[in-house]
């Protein structure tokens, strides 16, 4: 019997979810949060409750993964200019450097897992995935 398109969409998600060292599992999650406090704040405040939306876990989880980011030096939390009740999450240098060779990582797999494909195939594959994501996450 052969799968579909969707059923391979979601086992590709699957495969690339799992990790069984507990080292590469722990720090795929501090590039997670990392990246997830990254992206909300070039669209504002990047509140705990909004690192959780963005990463789509409970506000517990999310801050339980700010912590050990915050721990590990990617991740500050500071009081909020606008109200010094809330706490903002910021991305340090650390951080910084940290999503810059989780991409490098990410781009290199890409290159392994295309390998012997075409430029022209690579093109139409990274523009169909665009295209897929930009369908799934409507603008906030």
């Amino acid at each position: 019997m052969s799968i579909g398109p969707g059923q391979v969409l979601f086992e590709f998600v699957r495969h690339w979810s799992r990790r069984t060292a507990p080292d590469v599992a722990e720090q795929g999650r501090l590039v997670m949060v990392t990246e997830a406090a990254y992206a909300v704040s070039r669209r504002g405040a990047a509140t705990i409750n909004a690192v959780a939306h963005e990463i789509g876990i409970d506000q517990s989880g999310a801050s339980r993964l700010v912590k050990d980011a915050t721990s590990a030096g990617y991740l500050d939390l500071r009081a909020a200019d606008s109200d010094a009740r809330r706490r903002e999450v910021l991305v340090t240098d650390a951080g910084l450097e940290l999503l810059d060779q989780a991409h490098a990582w990410q781009e290199e797999m890409f290159t392994r897992l295309t390998e012997g494909w075409s430029e022209r195939r690579r093109t139409e594959f990274h523009r169909a995935m665009v295209s897929l994501l930009e369908r799934s996450n409507p603008s906030d």
